[in-house]
């Protein structure tokens, strides 16, 4: 038996197990490796009895080859998954050729091909051994290299593992804090709906009281102008039944004595007392319906509306309004409206609220500008005139109401905030601050037109309202 064969074939057996750690990952590979060893070992210790007894001699060289074959075809295995078994490999095969075909060579071809080129076939078994040494050297440092970046990848992928656990954990954290939030949110989106609809609620008693407002300003007002129709009809009333009862006495005379140009006369003047009493009760249920219309609830139906004469109404009513509140304020007060000026389908209770809504300020802007005059205690202040007017204008594109006053004025300051939700310039408990937000809404949301305000301050101010023609 060649002993560096079989030492080295024993050797590579026992390498290949550390190499590809065939105990965990190829249990029955290593008992074939174990067992081939063994088997080598003893043919080994054999070949030497049988040499000593000098009887035969076994040629167990070749069972070295066979079990160097066995231990190439685990390295190809196993180099599938294990890159460092495929240098093991490039030394194995080429050792194995060159011994192998050198021992058939001499075996049974030693006169005609082995003799004359000894020398090649034992340089070559020679440049083998190194090779295999060379290569073997070259698969341990890549296996020491591979163990080290395979560690260092399971060491990475556990400090992964431990990160991803982190992170699971925080996520989850963090999910439970989202969690809470969320129903924190929810808390307080319930408590703000609740807050929005008692605000809402409350916001609609605050327009109730600001319609109510307006209509008791309106009182006032309606009983002066709702007097004179009265007076009229009760002074026609009578001067009627005077009439009638000197007609009936007429109507007792003797035929002969019958003046007939007279009962003509009393008839035509009876009949016209009629029809002034008619004309003013019409002019006093008017006054009432217009009442009730400003204090009922907008239907939002329009109509073909005569704004010359709501404007006219509503000036002569909020100024009445105010007169009977303060007895010793006085101001002047008058129309300028277009003759021509065509009726226009609004919704005829909600400008008529807008329309006292501008008077009412314009005439609190012209009181307080002559209370401030005449507490300056000088000649001009006393000659100051309070003038509120109203005009109608027929345009290109619809209908114009300007409402003017030399009242106080405004403020930029004021002039920006003017058409906000609750802001008032009037003392606390005198508005509630939603008379003009009501206004510009009716104005530009209920009749897609323009409410414009100029203003200066100490001079006075000019509410425009623009609505498109219908």
């Amino acid at each position: 038996m060649n002993v560096p064969v079989l030492v080295i074939t024993i050797f590579f057996l026992l390498q290949t197990r550390n190499f590809l750690n065939t105990k965990e990952k190829m249990p029955t590979w290593d008992r074939w490796l174990i067992g081939t060893a063994i088997v080598l070992a003893g043919l080994f210790v054999l070949d030497k009895i049988l040499d000593t007894n000098g009887a035969y001699q076994l040629k167990a060289t070749w069972v070295c080859y066979v079990a160097l074959a066995l231990n190439i075809y685990i390295v190809n295995a196993g180099a599938r998954r294990y890159p460092p078994a495929r240098a093991l490999l490039l030394a194995l095969i080429p050792f194995l050729l060159v011994l192998a075909g050198t021992s058939f060579v001499r075996s049974f071809l030693e006169k005609s091909l082995y003799d004359p080129y000894k020398d090649v076939f034992e340089n070559s078994i020679g440049f083998a051994y190194v090779w295999v040494f060379s290569l073997f050297g070259y698969a341990a440092r890549q296996r020491k290299t591979y163990s080290k970046e395979h560690q260092a990848r399971i060491d990475r992928e556990e400090a992964e593992r431990r990160e991803r656990q982190v992170l699971e954990g925080l996520v989850q954290e963090r999910t439970q804090e989202l969690t809470q939030q969320k129903a924190e949110i929810t808390r307080q989106k319930e408590e703000l709906e609740l807050a929005l609809s008692e605000l809402r609620a409350t916001q609609d008693q605050l327009v109730q009281r600001e319609k109510l407002a307006s209509l008791g300003e309106l009182t006032a007002g309606i009983a002066h102008e709702i007097q004179n129709p009265l007076n009229f009809v009760n002074n026609f009333s009578e001067v009627s039944v005077d009439l009638v009862t000197e007609l009936l006495e007429e109507r007792q005379r003797p035929p002969a004595e019958r003046d007939a140009d007279l009962e003509e006369e009393l008839l035509s003047d009876l009949s016209q007392n009629l029809t002034k009493i008619s004309h003013h009760g019409q002019r006093a249920s008017g006054i009432v319906r217009n009442m009730l219309q400003h204090s009922r609830t907008s239907t939002g139906q329009r109509e073909p509306t005569d704004l010359n004469a709501l404007a006219d109404e509503y000036l002569r009513l909020s100024y009445h309004g105010l007169r009977a509140k303060d007895k010793s304020f006085n101001a002047n007060f008058r129309t300028e409206l277009d003759a021509d000026l065509p009726r226009v389908k609004v919704v005829a209770q909600d400008i008529g609220r807008v329309l006292l809504n501008l008077f009412n300020n314009a005439f609190y802007a012209v009181q307080q500008r002559q209370i401030a005059e005449r507490q300056s205690d000088t000649l001009k202040g006393f000659a100051y005139q309070p003038t509120v007017v109203v005009t109608t204008i027929q345009t290109p594109v619809g209908v114009e109401i300007q409402v003017r006053d030399n009242g106080t004025g405004m403020s930029d300051e004021v002039q920006q905030k003017i058409f906000q939700p609750f802001f008032t310039t009037k003392p606390s408990g005198s508005g509630t601050g939603l008379g003009l937000s009501l206004s510009y809404e009716i104005i530009t949301k209920g009749h897609g037109g323009t409410l414009l305000l100029d203003s200066k301050d100490g001079v006075g101010t000019t509410f425009t309202i623009l609505l498109p023609a219908t």
